[in-house]
């Protein structure tokens, strides 16, 4: 069930998203928020930019986060994305201990947080975040497809 914060948050990660695609690189963005819901954490996409494959806005996000807390956990915290994480991502959640994990499309290519693959919820991990998906799914897909539209014959969507 999506709780409306999660849609609130879900417009911020919308807005990195869509500075992602004004830089030239796929529009994925992505906040964490602590249990109060102050954003600790923003990223968008910068493969591009940076030239770095793992430049991926989640792992900014997480990045961010732990840099302004001061420790690697992020126990009490939320990361909210555009796009269903990728394998790193997922597994990055994992490892940073986020609570939840809360995304907004689908990704049947590399989504895993059960599309693809389900990293956050094997059972052989130590920590397993809950999940939130389909938040403000049309808008973060038609985020993707417009910018895709035209690019490539064959959209995927990292």
């Amino acid at each position: 069930m999506t709780v409306p914060a999660d849609a609130e948050l879900m417009r911020l990660a919308l807005d990195e998203a869509a500075a992602a695609a004004a830089a030239g690189d796929v529009p994925v963005g992505a906040v964490v928020v602590d249990a109060t819901g102050e954003v600790i954490g923003r990223g968008h996409n910068e493969r591009e930019s940076s030239y770095d494959p793992t430049a991926h806005a989640e792992v900014l996000a997480l990045r961010r986060a732990s840099q302004h807390r001061g420790s690697w956990r992020l126990e009490d915290c939320s990361l909210v994305v555009t796009l269903e994480p990728c394998t790193m991502c997922a597994g990055a959640s994992v490892l940073a201990r986020v609570s939840r994990v809360v995304f907004g499309a689908v990704d049947p290519k590399a989504g895993a947080v059960g599309s693809l693959w389900d990293v956050v919820r094997d059972r052989r991990l130590n920590h397993r975040p809950e999940v939130v998906g389909g938040v403000l799914e049309q808008e973060c897909e038609a985020l993707l497809a417009e910018w895709f539209s035209g690019r490539r014959r064959d959209t995927p969507l990292r």
